[in-house]
């Protein structure tokens, strides 16, 4: 038994040498590499204190979660989750589940290899696959090919398989029974790959023994899928919209064999100023594939029902979807390419159509971009210094009855904690007391004590934005300056010491008006002493001063408003 230990220790020892080396070499990547960017510092920093908000929004920037800081610590370790998924996993898993599907009929095109069918998607094969490229590209009319009878289906089935983004085979059947020995199923994908123009089919199939070297194969190809996808989808789905009169969609007829295998199109509207005294609707036409549209629950049920849309015609269904055009070309880039790219101006929007269209991943990543580019890439603290300069840039009102009508919890804290830090701008206005009563009247069977959730959620970040500003007033510090020993100007006598900090550590700073009063008796009893930014003390102690009499303020608004509405919370 020991020796057996010992001898897997040197293997092991070994193999992280030869790991090394390889990853010098650049023959493998490092899982695991050393960051020292800020971003990844901030998100390591929050894992450490279990601040899910700012993981999510570094996450959503791109931060590498598998990296690790100076102390080999990775985010996932610091906040004990050691599952990490690939983001293009969702739309990988999509396209290979077209090759199973079997309802609804999305398929265009039968391939037989022997005695085996296959039935495909011409887009997806053209997208993949120079060789099929070309060849639909001259045929677009195609619905049959045949492969030659020397080709193995299991050949042929590792292929396709590559090309709809799944994983390799972890084994070729071979030997007695199949008619094909290994060399000759090997030999096959390999022709297969050259002839298809998919070289990187049999690396893949190759490194599927060694499970580090799989994983990042897999990583690499995914994203090389990605990317081909997306640039057939620019290429021809945007690239043959329509934009036309409303009045004249109805005329529009696509035949069903086009060149870019088009199986639907999708109407958005939007109006125009054609003329300075006439308003003219537009509308676009997006030529789309049922395939890719599946990822929509919304369309999956409309799909697979008895509808008229559901029904194969001569010319292409024409399906109206309520979201302006911009929005519908965000929404089929999502669905296309796993892409989400759009500005704070038309969030809102992308967010309702997610809602209807049953996009659960697009609803979170447009609540994630309003919520961080709502509120500029600020800190709390640095967003109460600047209220009330941004109220023309962001519809707070709007973004919190759409958090409402989509369910979105993200954007109801996002909205509320918005409104508490510029309080000053919205407490007076009648925009704000009719969003409190809506807030009131959500809770069915509401009694009168019962609370308001908007009104908690101010009053939390109301008292979080005050605590922040003590904290930025610097009083923990100062205190901590003036103990120091090497200070020449801090007190020698303990008795000193003790009048400086009298009353200071029973300071509660989630009762500020108390905190005040005891703020001030340890003001007092300091002379001559300088904040951390070089001004006196006593003028940090006025500021404070002036923040807790604003605090005082707005909460007694609060519930004269309350009162206004003859509301109790």
């Amino acid at each position: 038994m020991p020796e057996r230990t010992v001898l897997r220790k040197d293997q092991l020892e070994v193999s992280l040498v030869n790991e090394k080396k390889l990853i010098k070499e650049g023959a493998i990547k490092d899982d695991n590499p050393l960051d020292e960017s800020e971003p990844f510092r901030e998100l390591c920093s929050a894992c450490r204190k279990g601040d899910l908000k700012v993981c999510q929004e570094k996450i959503t920037e791109g931060v590498n979660v598998n990296a690790r800081d100076l102390y080999d610590y990775t985010p996932l370790i610091l906040y004990d989750y050691s599952k990490s998924t690939d983001p293009l996993q969702p739309l990988a898993g999509h396209i290979t589940s077209l090759l199973t599907r079997d309802t609804p009929v999305t398929t265009d095109i039968v391939v037989t290899a022997s005695d085996e069918s296959f039935h495909l998607h011409k887009f997806i094969l053209a997208a993949r696959s120079p060789y099929f490229h070309g060849k639909l590209a001259a045929a677009p009319e195609s619905t049959t090919w045949k492969l030659p009878g020397n080709i193995a289906p299991d050949s042929f089935n590792a292929a396709i398989r590559y090309l709809y983004l799944g994983e390799p085979p972890r084994e070729l059947r071979s030997g007695p029974g199949t008619g094909f020995t290994e060399s000759e199923v090997f030999g096959a994908i390999d022709k297969i790959s050259k002839h298809l123009e998919i070289q990187s089919l049999m690396d893949s199939i190759l490194d599927s023994g060694d499970r580090r070297l799989a994983r990042q194969r897999r990583t690499t190809e995914l994203a090389k899928g990605r990317e081909q996808m997306e640039e057939w989808y620019r290429a021809n789905v945007l690239g043959n919209k329509i934009v036309l009169e409303t009045t004249q969609a109805n005329d529009v007829k696509w035949d069903r064999n086009n060149a870019i295998f088009a199986d639907v199109l999708l109407q958005a509207d939007e109006l125009s100023n054609e003329a300075e005294d006439d308003e003219v609707q537009i509308s676009t036409l997006f030529p789309c594939h049922r395939a890719m549209l599946l990822r929509s629950e919304f369309f999956q049920t409309m799909f697979s029902s008895s509808f008229r849309e559901a029904q194969v015609t001569e010319h292409l269904q024409i399906i109206d979807v309520d979201c302006s055009p911009d929005v519908l070309e965000i929404i089929l880039t999502f669905l296309y390419t796993e892409r989400a790219d759009f500005p704070l101006e038309i969030a809102v929007d992308v967010l309702f159509a997610a809602d209807m269209l049953f996009i659960e991943k697009l609803k979170t990543k447009a609540a994630v971009v309003i919520s961080t580019l709502g509120s500029s890439g600020m800190s709390q603290a640095e967003a109460a210094k600047t209220r009330g300069k941004d109220e023309d840039d962001i519809d707070i009102y709007g973004i919190m009855r759409a958090a409402w009508l989509t369910r979105v919890q993200r954007l109801e804290e996002f909205a509320a904690r918005f409104l508490a830090y510029r309080l000053e701008a919205h407490i007076d206005t009648s925009e704000f007391a009719e969003l409190i009563r809506e807030s009131a009247e959500r809770i069915q069977a509401r009694q009168e004590v019962d609370s308001i959730e908007l009104i908690d959620d101010i009053r939390f970040y109301l008292n979080e934005r005050f605590r922040l500003r003590f904290n930025d007033a610097g009083l923990d510090e100062m205190m901590d300056d003036q103990a120091k020993p090497e200070d020449p100007e801090a007190p020698e006598s303990p008795e000193e010491v003790s009048d400086i900090t009298h009353g200071v550590e029973e300071l509660d700073v989630s009762k500020p008006v108390h905190a005040a009063e005891k703020t001030r008796e340890a003001a007092d009893s300091i002379h001559g002493i300088r904040a951390l930014d070089g001004g006196m003390v006593e003028d940090e102690f006025d500021e404070f001063d002036e923040d807790t009499m604003n605090y005082e303020i707005l909460m007694e608004k609060l519930e004269l408003l309350l009162e206004s509405l003859n509301l109790e919370a």
